[in-house]
């Protein structure tokens, strides 16, 4: 999943919801020699947040594992846009490795889509005190 020969980290879901809990915890994994103890950070960005706000990003190689409990993706990374993650392993020298494009968060997580009906693009007539004289002049207009 990364882009280094060096590094694999566990698949992320497509789209999540911000500040939200992942469904299974991430994993960096060390294909060379990273010695326990090292350092390793996670940062997420993209052109329109080019550092997102995360919790818990930090972890700790052991066993060439960094195990991410409960990391949480608090800044959103746009409609439409995904965030590509940077993996940042604190050993000497200091190793990168990216994954891009690897998660899609915003307010709401994945939703079904809107309905695209005419009534529903404009929920207002319904509630309005002149709701049904406005969907006559509406229907009158067409």
């Amino acid at each position: 999943r990364t882009g280094s020969p060096y590094f694999m980290c566990s698949a992320l879901p497509s789209h999540w919801r911000s500040n939200k809990t992942l469904p299974v915890a991430f994993k960096v994994v060390a294909l060379g020699d990273v010695m326990d103890g090292t350092l390793v950070t996670v940062r997420a960005g993209n052109d329109e947040n080019f550092c997102a706000e995360l919790r818990n990003c930090t972890a700790v190689m052991k066993g060439q594992v960094a195990k991410f409990n409960d990391l949480r993706f608090v800044g959103r990374s746009g409609r439409g846009k995904s965030f590509s993650i940077t993996i940042t392993v604190s050993s000497s020298p200091p190793q990168v490795a990216t994954y891009i494009k690897a998660i899609k968060v915003t307010v709401d997580g994945p939703r079904e889509p809107r309905s695209k009906t005419s009534l529903g693009q404009r929920p207002y007539l319904e509630t309005s005190p002149f709701g049904s004289h406005l969907r006559e002049l509406s229907d009158y207009r067409q």
